[in-house]
């Protein structure tokens, strides 16, 4: 377990006076755990300790961040590549000052980047790496071929699970895919509509024992998020939770997991490496 916790120290670098946005992809093994709305109140929840967020909805066909806010955006990822929108242009506003790229069919593009079509998103996306400190991707259920590219890109990785055992088994599984061809990117566990803390801590520590112990993978605890009634109150009047009631359960516990992801206090000193987002997509992408 100690050469495991040294192993994770040495891959990652200090956060501290970086210069480019981190890229965190969040994901699950499986639909219907609430991983959109984590996305999304997460997003939020690092904007107000005053960073600049990007959330980036990646689900393909099934995007719904923007049903979650109640907005629909004039413009999406598939303006930029067949009316040769700017990125920054396809930027909607977002609640709590966090900012939006819808996806949609668009993401089929992205997905199979030529190289010219690479050289133009290199361009643009480096852009946005300079201009924000955070860039989320709300990933689709599950992994696809193409998508499992672009999981090997990003910097870091949230999973959310629920502790349901098959729940816990797909994000199990999601995990060991990306591991076993990039055994580098950090992963972080999120156990949403937990009934009590000892159930939220004891998912957790189910999936990161059996990630230890098959893949000798180390993966970070976030933390747990309630069965709150908030949540669902707050999406039937089109709101992020955090913005509908702050007071509520769930509402510290995302701002809790922010503020650990932040500060990086997991109970080990660990640091993080410097965004490789572009480099990763011209080896993933090109194999180069």
């Amino acid at each position: 377990m100690k050469d495991q916790a040294e192993n994770l120290r040495r891959r990652l670098e200090a956060r501290q006076n970086q210069s480019m946005a981190k890229t965190i992809a969040i994901l699950s093994g499986k639909g219907g755990v609430g991983k959109s709305n984590f996305s999304l109140n997460f997003s939020i929840a690092l904007s107000q300790s005053g960073k600049k967020v990007l959330l980036f909805d990646m689900d393909i066909g099934m995007g719904n961040i923007d049903i979650l806010i109640g907005e629909h955006s004039p413009c999406s990822i598939i303006d930029f590549f067949e009316k040769e929108c700017r990125l920054k242009d396809i930027i909607m506003s977002g609640p709590g000052n966090i900012s939006i790229i819808t996806g949609g069919t668009g993401m089929t593009n992205l997905f199979s980047l030529d190289e010219d079509k690479y050289t133009r998103f290199n361009a643009e996306f480096s852009l946005l790496l300079a201009n924000y400190d955070y860039i989320l991707f709300d990933m689709g259920a599950g992994i696809t071929e193409d998508s499992m590219k672009f999981l090997l890109c990003v910097d870091e990785l949230v999973v959310i699970t629920t502790p349901e055992p098959t729940s816990i088994m797909d994000a199990y599984s999601a995990m060991k895919y990306i591991h076993s061809v990039n055994k580098e990117i950090p992963f972080f566990l999120v156990c949403n509509r937990v009934f009590s803390s000892k159930d939220g801590k004891e998912t957790i520590k189910r999936l990161q024992n059996a990630l230890v112990k098959f893949l000798g993978l180390e993966a970070v605890a976030l933390g747990y998020l309630p069965d709150d009634r908030t949540v669902p109150q707050s999406v039937t009047k089109l709101m992020p939770f955090l913005l509908f009631d702050s007071e509520a359960g769930v509402s510290k516990a995302i701002m809790d997991i922010a503020s650990r992801y932040e500060n990086h206090s997991f109970g080990e000193e660990l640091t993080l490496q410097k965004s490789r987002f572009l480099q990763n997509m011209k080896r993933y992408f090109f194999g180069k």
